[in-house]
């Protein structure tokens, strides 16, 4: 890994740790370390970065925000990448907005509520940055990224700039091309909003912040919804007829705000928050015959 960050010096590269927690970057504040950790500051650092990576053969993934995701105690073996502050650019053109891949969800929803602009009031919950996002096809409120995202900029893992339109982006529930055909990191988006009432748009924010306050664990470590909706029901409504909520694996517990969603109480462990996932799986599979399929990425060593 020596040879690695010299050649990440070599390449003007700065923000490289070795050994980083990724517990300091996952919302649910669980995961083992990354061999490598680089922040690329803007486009040029990560193209750099990717040709170094690539170079040395080694594995890498990026992170966003580090929401939706479970990283194992053994942490990740290679290159963990996250956008710097180079990607954290918005342009309001009319009603088309640019926005750079680091971008924060949220902070994005709430900038584009006050140039009145409507489209993305669903969005106004989601913990995690742009690139996510579009990577996951994000949604709440009955609305999802695909519905508004013109397009998106990934430069991928061999090195080549793309653009993706929505079509190419094949959305679907939670997935995208991006997780199948198209390896790389989004590093901004075009989304095509419509002009809206700015009194309006800021009430339907603050109604679903509401909502999510009463009915969501925000005051702890979580990952959102951690099971994808099965056809024609809801994971969260499963969970809890099967009697889980408040279930317990050390300090990893199923809300009893609402089932879907897996609270560290202080000092979970990737492994309690894993044993917890699959103890719901199986429990819910034996009382209504369906088997769910989790939503969170888990990724890295165990």
């Amino acid at each position: 890994m020596k040879e690695v960050v010299r050649d990440l010096e070599l390449a003007g590269v700065q923000n490289v740790t070795l050994n980083e927690p990724l517990s300091r970057h996952t919302t649910w504040k669980v995961g083992g370390p990354a061999d490598i950790f680089i922040s690329p500051r803007n486009k040029a650092e990560l193209e750099r970065t990717m040709a170094v990576v690539r170079k040395h053969g080694l594995p890498w993934r990026v992170i966003g925000r580090g929401s939706n995701l479970l990283v194992r105690d053994g942490g990740i073996r290679g290159a963990v990448i996250k956008l710097g502050a180079g990607f954290d650019d918005l342009k309001v053109e009319g009603t088309r907005v640019i926005v750079g891949g680091g971008y924060s969800v949220i902070r994005l929803t709430s900038m584009v509520a006050k140039h009145g602009l409507t489209g993305l009031e669903f969005a106004g919950g989601i913990p995690g940055n742009v690139g996510g996002a579009v990577y996951m096809n994000a949604g709440a409120h009955g609305s999802e990224i695909s519905r508004v995202l013109e397009s998106a900029e990934v430069l991928l893992e061999t090195g080549e700039w793309i653009t993706l339109t929505n079509e190419q982006l094949e959305f679907q529930y939670r997935t995208s091309s991006l997780q199948t055909k198209y390896r790389g990191i989004v590093t901004e988006a075009v989304f095509q909003l419509q002009y809206g009432d700015r009194k309006e748009i800021a009430s339907i924010l603050a109604r679903n912040k509401d909502r999510r306050r009463k009915t969501q664990p925000l005051q702890y470590p979580c990952a959102g919804s951690v099971f994808r909706n099965p056809p024609g029901d809801h994971a969260g409504r499963l969970i809890e007829a099967s009697g889980l909520k408040g279930y317990r694996v050390g300090d990893a517990e199923v809300s009893t705000l609402h089932a879907n969603f897996i609270i560290n109480r202080g000092q979970a462990t990737a492994k309690d928050v894993l044993t917890l996932i699959h103890h719901i799986i199986r429990t819910v599979e034996e009382k209504f015959g369906t088997t769910l399929e989790p939503e969170v990425q888990v990724v890295g060593e165990g």
